[in-house]
């Protein structure tokens, strides 16, 4: 199993898409990215769009190394849609490339889900029914492909239980030598889903931490209750943990790695280069565009 990560916060953009490569087999998974449109009362900054051209590219290229794409829920930084968005780095024609020819396995787009995402979910299937190989709602489903075996988690909450955010499911991938899970937007919150990881044993896991930038104003107590869930999932289960995403928005993030007795890797890490959290330090790059000398703690290059 080779394991690419394609974007995500470490990595300057909102995502965390990722391609898995069993075999001949390409599974894409998640491919959307975005950034956030405002921050610290801030438009997105020069360099994050410069990261955002480079993610998208990233995620067409290996959208055409793949056979299998799953999507885990349906918000732009986890699909790509089928209109023009400047800060989704996404149109029509990006979108026919991905998903044309392929097999979806895809969040169920009625059940459990928000009206939000439902209405999202119609505007995607309506033009992938299209186009798509085959299209398969994968909530709670086992498959065998032979060279590997692929099971979805029943819906779980999109972080806390209860959330308004809607619902997202969890996929694990095992070849037979490696079990890895991608654990995309649970934001370790919520029992059902450290439950079902737990359960699954995995080698690697790829995860969204909590939102901690957002504790106080929307999510409550969020650093606490990721970093006891997360610890218990180390403890039980000893994988490798890639923990990125909404964690990394927040400048404290090295602290709650510190936390842990076992520190993870972010996407960055994994493909040994520097942390570039460029959405955290928004205002500091706004300021550095004005001809401000502002130290970062990453390079630009």
């Amino acid at each position: 199993m080779k394991i690419i990560p394609l974007a995500s916060e470490s990595l300057g953009v909102r995502s965390l898409a990722t391609y898995v490569k069993i075999r001949r087999i390409g599974i894409l998974i998640d491919p959307g990215v975005a950034l956030g449109p405002k921050r610290y009362s801030l438009p997105p900054a020069k360099a994050e769009l410069e990261a955002l051209a480079k993610a998208r590219e990233k995620i067409q290229t290996y959208a055409k190394e793949s056979e299998i794409i799953t999507i885990s829920h349906y918000h732009y930084d986890h699909h790509t849609p089928f209109f023009e968005g400047l800060y989704e780095s996404s149109s029509p024609e990006r979108a026919r490339e991905i998903y044309e020819g392929k097999t979806l396995l895809i969040k169920h787009p009625k059940e459990n889900i928000n009206f939000s995402q439902r209405k999202r979910a119609w505007a995607f299937l309506k033009e992938t029914e299209k186009i798509a190989k085959k299209i398969e709602y994968v909530d709670g489903k086992f498959f065998d492909f032979g060279d590997f075996i692929m099971e979805f988690s029943p819906a779980v909450p999109h972080g806390a239980e209860g959330s308004k955010l809607g619902f997202v499911i969890m996929v694990m991938i095992d070849d037979g030598t490696k079990r890895l899970i991608h654990a995309s937007d649970i934001q370790l919150l919520n029992e059902k889903a450290k439950e079902w990881i737990i359960k699954q044993m995995p080698d690697i896991l790829i995860t969204g931490g909590p939102p901690i930038y957002l504790e106080g104003y929307r999510v409550k107590d969020a650093w606490k209750v990721g970093l006891k869930n997360i610890s218990e999932i180390i403890k039980e289960t000893n994988a490798e943990v890639i923990l990125d995403h909404h964690l990394i928005r927040d400048k404290r993030y090295p602290q709650f790695f510190e936390e842990l007795e076992k520190e993870p890797l972010t996407f960055a890490r994994f493909l040994k280069k520097e942390d570039k959290p460029l959405e955290a330090y928004r205002k500091e790059l706004h300021k550095r565009e004005k001809g401000e000398k502002v130290k970062l703690p990453f390079s630009l290059d």
